[in-house]
């Protein structure tokens, strides 16, 4: 059985904390509030095999964040100033 090598590639997305809503576990960014890779206006998030979340450009470990097609959940992100970027990295297949 020949080997079948797995399609992976990666979908960046920035915005800033300023354009999230909510407070505390319910503070989330919409996929629409981001750009991507080209500067266009995203539209929605693809499905992910992963994503990597950078704050500040610091990479955040698992437990900050929750990822869906619309949104981005960061929970109490709201107490962050408003000008701090945010990147989302979605690794898809």
């Amino acid at each position: 059985m020949p080997i079948v090598r797995p399609f992976l590639a990666s979908r960046k997305f920035v915005s800033t904390i300023g354009a999230g809503t909510g407070t505390g576990e319910t503070f989330a960014i919409d996929a629409t509030s981001f750009t991507d890779d080209t500067g266009a206006a995203a539209t929605a998030f693809p499905l992910p095999s992963y994503y990597i979340l950078y704050i500040n450009g610091m990479v955040q470990t698992a437990d900050v964040s929750t990822i869906s097609t619309t949104a981005i959940t960061i929970p109490d992100g709201e107490t962050l100033d408003g000008a701090t970027p945010v990147i989302v990295e979605i690794v898809v297949n």
